[in-house]
């Protein structure tokens, strides 16, 4: 995650630590109010001053007050930059719906034969291919129809086509080029994920989820298909949004 900012802290501070204000005690017994009182200001100051200081430079000069003070409001506002970055990957752009009623017959079908429910299988391509706008794409800059990111292994018989992806490794993200399978169109991606999920022995847990999107995307994690650590919250809302009616 990004260093942040002084003044991002600033506007941090209040909402954050005010949250325990006159609740907390402080270690003489007076009401935590006044001691929130005392660190908020100091850390006002100290931004107000404009001097250019980092925000471990900040800690370093506040007291032991001041200091817990902005490592709450860091630590609070690095929980908002990741939920932030979170929706914005589950974000429904305008032609979402769209995407959404373009693939719905083939979700459908998919849904029948696995036990899953159509709007879970629809976040599931949604979340793979950026709701249609992230095409994986062949060589001749044709759309590979590849909705569900799933790679080219050895026993992979059909045409493929290479594109960067990011894999996570020990929780990490590592960028890395691979090879993926390539589809005449959107059904046929549709098709080949049923019977990935309907042959392979790891993935059977992901079936009869029915509209349990959490329980489908973690049965796909615990399978190997995903290795985005939060990958079956972030089906799990896009899911929701899609059933909501987008």
């Amino acid at each position: 995650m990004r260093s942040l900012e002084l003044g991002a802290l600033g506007a941090q501070i209040s909402g954050q630590i005010a949250a325990e204000a006159g609740a907390r005690p402080s270690a003489s017994g007076a009401p935590f109010s006044a001691l929130f009182r005392q660190l908020q200001g100091e850390v006002h100051q100290f931004i107000e001053r404009g001097d250019g200081a980092s925000p471990a430079q900040a800690g370093a000069a506040l007291s032991p007050e001041g200091r817990w003070g902005l490592a709450r409001a860091q630590a609070a506002a690095a929980r908002l930059e990741v939920e932030g970055a979170e929706a914005s990957q589950a974000a429904l752009p305008a032609d979402g719906a769209a995407f959404v009623q373009r693939i719905a017959p083939h979700a459908q079908a998919a849904a029948a034969r696995l036990g899953v429910a159509p709007e879970v299988l629809a976040a599931q391509a949604a979340l793979e291919s950026g709701w249609g706008q992230q095409a994986i794409r062949r060589a001749d800059g044709s759309d590979s129809h590849n909705l569900f990111g799933i790679k080219a292994g050895g026993g992979w018989r059909g045409e493929v086509a290479l594109s960067a992806t990011t894999e996570y490794e020990q929780g990490q993200p590592v960028a890395r080029q691979e090879k993926f399978r390539s589809y005449a169109d959107a059904g046929a991606a549709f098709r080949d994920l049923t019977q990935l999920l309907l042959d392979n022995p790891r993935y059977r847990a992901a079936l009869q989820t029915g509209a349990d999107a959490r329980a489908y995307g973690q049965a796909l994690q615990r399978g190997g298909y995903a290795t985005d650590p939060a990958y079956a919250d972030k089906l799990t809302r896009v899911a929701a949004r899609i059933k909501a009616g987008l």
